[in-house]
């Protein structure tokens, strides 16, 4: 048994996951022989009936972030977007925002907001929508009530979605304060507008099919469902399915969600942070500059937009897409790793310094922001390796 191994079997053995697939590497901006370890533990589904294998289809929740940002910076290198552009150009439905005059003051207490938000903002997360730390301000509730969650609350087209976000105000001037997941809906959308495209569309083209990412998308093929993992949460009596091979991935979704909506494999993700490894190229094609990935990986948040979203966080800083990791205040952290986590139950990070990638797939949703003793697990071996 490897050590992988080793660290994955007694979660499974224990009923706490049903199976994982957990993939490191290192030097994988080097050529494709770079070394790989993959372990693949468990099943499919909590029954035990179907065993998980190094192809199953994962929902893959928030780490389809870097995803969407890495095609809004194409956008941008295309000269189709300016970083400080106004979103308003193509949202129109976000011109002249307001905001609440405190973050936690009652609805009707607006000012308007001081400027136009940007494609920067939407990128570091700063546009003044979001979840902050504190889930009982009025605002976010509203917001509760109207953002799309992967696809739980996601069953009106992005048109409407953006009328119904208007209505709800800012909780923080543009660049003010980091806030968890709205802006990324909000990037998925705006690639979708520039380029007159469906958002699974422009991924198809632009991200997936020169990468050869062929099952990552928003639905899963009716032929390849049977590689689809099931889904579940923990309760006080076991683990209870969420959503089944047969369910809300079997069909195309109403809104695209580019923060949460994608399915894929870890080699799939592997072949995307590999192109981030290479600085924007991998195996001879390009997509992004290296500047472009620089600006990806990079923490753009200040020490104190740090502090106040130790919620998501954990005091780290924010680059496009993805968590940046400034501060060792954990045995997993490694300064400048870059990625993020799903709450279905996966996470992805690369160190752009030295090409290490790790990818844990396992679909048992999060029970909290924190991770769970699995990934914590994992994410400290794969420091340490």
């Amino acid at each position: 048994m490897t050590a992988l191994l080793d660290l994955l079997q007694p979660h499974v053995d224990s009923g706490a996951v049903p199976g994982a697939v957990a993939l490191l590497t290192h030097d994988a901006d080097a050529d494709a022989g770079a070394r790989v370890e993959v372990e693949v533990v468990g099943s499919q589904d909590a029954e035990g009936t179907t065993p998980m294998t190094r192809d199953s289809i994962f929902r893959i929740a928030s780490i389809t972030k870097p995803i969407t940002a890495a095609t809004v910076m194409m956008l941008v290198e295309d000269g189709l977007l300016g970083l400080d552009d106004p979103v308003d150009t193509w949202l129109p439905e976000l011109t002249s925002p307001m905001m609440l005059r405190t973050p936690d003051g009652p609805l009707d207490d607006l000012v308007p907001a001081a400027r136009a938000i940007t494609v920067r903002d939407l990128l570091e997360s700063r546009a003044g929508w979001g979840f902050p730390d504190a889930f009982d301000w009025p605002a976010v509730q509203a917001l509760l009530a109207v953002q799309p969650v992967g696809r739980e609350v996601a069953a009106y087209p992005a048109h409407v979605w953006l009328e119904k976000l208007a209505k709800v105000p800012l909780v923080h001037q543009p660049r003010e304060c980091w806030l968890h997941n709205t802006c990324s809906d909000l990037q998925g959308v705006l690639v979708a507008r520039v380029t007159g495209q469906s958002l699974p569309q422009v991924f198809a083209e632009r991200v997936f099919e020169p990468l050869g990412m062929v099952d990552t998308g928003f639905v899963v093929p009716t032929a390849a469902v049977t590689r689809l993992t099931s889904s579940y949460r923990a309760t006080d009596v076991g683990l209870e399915l969420v959503d089944g091979p047969d369910g809300q991935w079997a069909r195309t979704p109403e809104f695209p969600s580019g923060a949460g909506g994608l399915v894929s494999t870890a080699d799939d993700y592997l072949a995307f942070n590999r192109m981030l490894a290479g600085r924007g190229e991998v195996d001879g094609i390009r997509l992004l500059s290296s500047d472009a990935v620089r600006l990806m990986t990079t923490d753009h948040l200040t020490p104190a937009q740090r502090a106040a979203s130790r919620l998501f966080l954990d005091g780290q800083g924010w680059g496009y897409g993805g968590c940046v990791d400034v501060d060792p205040i954990d045995p997993w952290v490694v300064p400048g790793r870059y990625g993020w986590v799903g709450d279905t139950g996966t996470s992805a990070h690369l160190v752009p310094a030295t090409g290490d990638i790790a990818i844990l797939l396992t679909q048992r949703a999060t029970d909290s922001p924190v991770p769970s003793s699995l990934m914590a697990e994992f994410w400290t071996s794969a420091a340490g390796a």
